[in-house]
């Protein structure tokens, strides 16, 4: 496999240690190379091609549990999805043949594709809800939990995480150009809720206020922001899909105002407009 701005090469893993490749600039799409046994998983509506010696088959849960968890660990992993918004079912992408043979994805959104190592990361990143794109087998797909009376009260987006778990790489979508924070010990950064996209568990996460409810109600901005304290990193995407639906929304109605994701007072927000 050629080198692309996103590529891999094999190491030790307990996970498919998978190779890969990311192609395209705003429209990207994911191609993933498998050894004979490898296989590769996804969530319903990602795939976009596949060599025939590749099978494809549709699995209860995250697939994780078909390393050993039996059908406890696949009920608990589809429990799982289906608390974040994902189907109970995954597909799981696997290389029957000899050699090579290569699949491909593609996000069904405008933006980056973003390759990780839970290996290089700790083992666990937490995502926005919908990141997941695809990873190799083995990669447990879980839920996060913010724990934070603020967040729980007005989280919307970030109430409920992805987390994703094991030693593999995984592949998560992020809306519009993406940019990586590594921050230090006790090191903040606000981030507006929307375009929070991923961190490592050990950056700490709450919610504060954006400002007064004035700067809410004219300035355009949601009414929390996402507080974010090292150490650890974050990726920011500059264009969460919930933002570019909302534009287009607006647009198809004749409407035109700017309202950050955070904000709950959108409707309100509406009626100023005469949506």
């Amino acid at each position: 496999m050629t080198n692309g701005p996103w590529s891999h090469h094999r190491s030790a893993a307990v996970a498919d240690d998978i190779d890969f490749e990311i192609k395209g600039q705003e429209l990207q799409f994911l191609e993933i190379e498998l050894d004979p046994g490898e296989s590769a998983v996804a969530e319903a509506g990602a795939f976009v091609w596949k060599d025939a010696s590749v099978q494809m088959t549709t699995v209860f849960g995250d697939g994780s549990g078909d390393n050993g968890g039996g059908f406890m660990g696949k009920l608990l992993g589809a429990g799982k999805r289906l608390v974040t918004g994902e189907s109970l079912f995954t597909t799981v992408f696997t290389h029957t043949g000899s050699g090579k043979a290569r699949v491909a994805f593609a996000a069904p959104t405008p933006g980056n594709i973003l390759p990780l190592n839970l290996g290089q990361l700790g083992g666990s990143l937490i995502c926005q809800k919908d990141s997941f794109l695809a990873a190799a087998r083995g990669v447990s797909i879980g839920i996060h939990f913010q724990k934070r009376v603020m967040t729980g009260l007005f989280g919307g987006e970030g109430f409920i995480m992805q987390k994703l778990d094991g030693d593999g790489w995984v592949f998560v979508q992020m809306g519009g150009a993406l940019v990586e924070r590594e921050l230090k010990a006790g090191e903040e950064l606000h981030v507006d809720t929307g375009c929070l996209a991923a961190y490592t568990p050990g950056v700490d996460f709450d919610l504060v206020m954006a400002g007064g409810v004035r700067s809410v109600l004219f300035g355009g901005e949601g009414l929390f922001f996402a507080r974010l304290r090292g150490p650890g990193k974050v990726w920011i995407q500059s264009l969460p899909f919930s933002r570019l639906a909302g534009r287009m929304l607006q647009a198809a109605q004749g409407g035109g105002g700017n309202r950050g994701e955070g904000s709950i007072l959108g409707q309100i927000g509406n009626l100023i407009d005469g949506n």
